[in-house]
């Protein structure tokens, strides 16, 4: 069942494994942030690369897709008005849930606190008590960066080297192709 929802929710391209990774640029630019912000968060514990951290300088870190989701749902928190130490409990709650969890959660804010939601019943009741003012579909956010992502390269770690994965669909070689040649 899981695989059957991970496919409805990736059509065009399977979710890269827990050893690939974007780079730093291309999290930026799919989750909407400047890379400042980035360095930040990373270095406070925000949001950290799980697939490979920075090891000194010039090395690179590579943010893995359930990071790059996260960094988006930050940045949208941020931009509600939301405090980054109440940020920082939702970002808690996201780390918990595995990829395919996600797709069934909302976040609601009230430009305070941030309110998950899985069911639409606790949806209505968190707006009949008039708190939700602000709401993140963290399924549609998952499809958006994956559409996002799938234009830029992923890579893995492989002891201590970090290589380019070979695009394993049509479209992926077609682009590789022209911007090679």
């Amino acid at each position: 069942m899981p695989d059957q929802e991970q496919g409805a929710l990736f059509p065009n391209a399977a979710l890269p494994d827990e050893s690939a990774g974007y780079r730093g640029p291309t999290a930026c630019q799919a989750a909407g942030i400047t890379y400042r912000q980035l360095d930040y968060w990373a270095r406070t514990d925000l949001v950290v690369p799980t697939v490979r951290g920075a090891k000194g300088s010039g090395s690179q870190r590579l943010y893995s897709f359930k990071d790059i989701l996260v960094l988006k749902v930050v940045k949208r928190l941020l931009d509600t008005g939301v405090s980054l130490q109440n940020i920082r409990v939702a970002v808690e709650h996201l780390r918990a849930r595995g990829v395919d969890d996600l797709a069934g959660v909302t976040l609601f804010s009230d430009g305070t606190t941030v309110y998950e939601c899985t069911s639409p019943e606790e949806i209505v009741d968190l707006l009949q008590g008039g708190q939700g003012v602000f709401g993140i579909a963290v399924g549609g956010t998952m499809r958006e960066i994956t559409g996002t992502l799938a234009e830029f390269p992923v890579e893995r770690v492989e002891g201590d080297l970090v290589v380019p994965v070979a695009a394993a669909d049509e479209l992926s070689q077609r682009r590789q192709a022209r911007n090679a040649g």
